[in-house]
């Protein structure tokens, strides 16, 4: 059997880069806009996720703990008097931004937090006249 005229010398070589040009155009198609992602890409997007679902669940909890404090008007007081740029440190060491489970704050629910409770002494506060 005789092989096909496709197959051999010039047009072989033709084949093999139109199947090459083909596989790379069809890579970079699919990684640029076809959505295709990689195994690490992907990790990195659901961590992500993962940690605004726990900003976006525990930052309410954290202000909540601040609000049931013993002592809360002195508590706002303390909070009033702290820069606003450094209330999530605050924050932090309050212990509220540790998340049940963790040994250490989380700086994303601190700042969440900070911010949130920073709205609330705003709107606490008399409008100037």
């Amino acid at each position: 059997m005789e092989m096909p005229a496709i197959l051999k010398g010039e047009s072989l070589t033709r084949l093999l880069q139109g199947a090459a040009v083909g596989a790379i155009a069809t890579m970079v198609i699919g990684f640029n806009w076809g959505g295709w992602k990689l195994g690490s890409t992907a990790e990195d997007m659901a961590s992500r996720r993962v940690s605004l679902a726990l900003v976006e669940v525990y930052a309410p909890v954290c202000v909540e703990r601040f609000q049931q404090q013993v002592n809360l008007e002195g508590k706002w007081a303390e909070f009033n008097k702290i820069d606003s740029w450094r209330r999530d440190d605050y924050i932090k060491q309050t212990g509220f931004a540790t998340p049940p489970g963790s040994s250490s704050p989380n700086a994303r629910i601190a700042d969440a937090c900070a911010e949130a409770l920073g709205k609330i002494v705003a709107l606490q506060k008399p409008a100037a006249k």
